[in-house]
């Protein structure tokens, strides 16, 4: 991209919305771009490319204070880049904190699954086991379900 796009082109060929990019320009992470004579913004290939950027950070999970320090990096050139590691170290613990989550979420729900598939499957809603887990309180123990089942012999 050689030439000034509008905000609507820039979107399409970055993946984001026109309300997405007015928010970065809002918070700051994106400069906004010149006006035209008809008072319309418009991008060049920097502004691209800062967006491109701030889209793969958010994508990879990045929260937008993250993406403000990394954008800050980005800008100067002089700073160690362990600097940059050290955020993407801290972010990569965070995923994997939200990893072990999910598996024991996916653990938990398959148990349910199947507490009704084996326990009461065919019965009415109201007697279901998946209801009366998640009515549940949590608990360390409350990984799989605790009755047998609303249909079980």
């Amino acid at each position: 991209m050689n030439a000034m796009v509008s905000i609507g082109v820039l979107a399409q060929q970055t993946g984001c919305t026109v309300p997405t990019i007015r928010y970065y320009e809002q918070i700051g992470l994106l400069p906004a771009g010149p006006r035209t004579e008809a008072g319309r913004r418009h991008y060049d290939k920097t502004a691209m490319q800062r967006l491109t950027f701030i889209r793969r950070c958010r994508d990879f999970g990045f929260s937008i204070e993250q993406v403000r320090e990394l954008v800050g990096l980005a800008d100067d050139s002089e700073r160690p880049c362990t600097e940059l590691r050290d955020i993407a170290s801290v972010h990569l613990a965070e995923l994997r904190v939200k990893l072990s989550e999910l598996k024991a979420l996916e653990h938990s729900m398959a148990a349910f699954v199947h507490s009704c598939e084996t326990g009461c499957a065919g019965g009415a809603v109201l007697d279901c086991t998946i209801l009366d887990e998640l009515a549940a309180p949590a608990t360390p123990e409350s990984k799989a379900p605790s009755r047998a089942g609303c249909c079980a012999q």
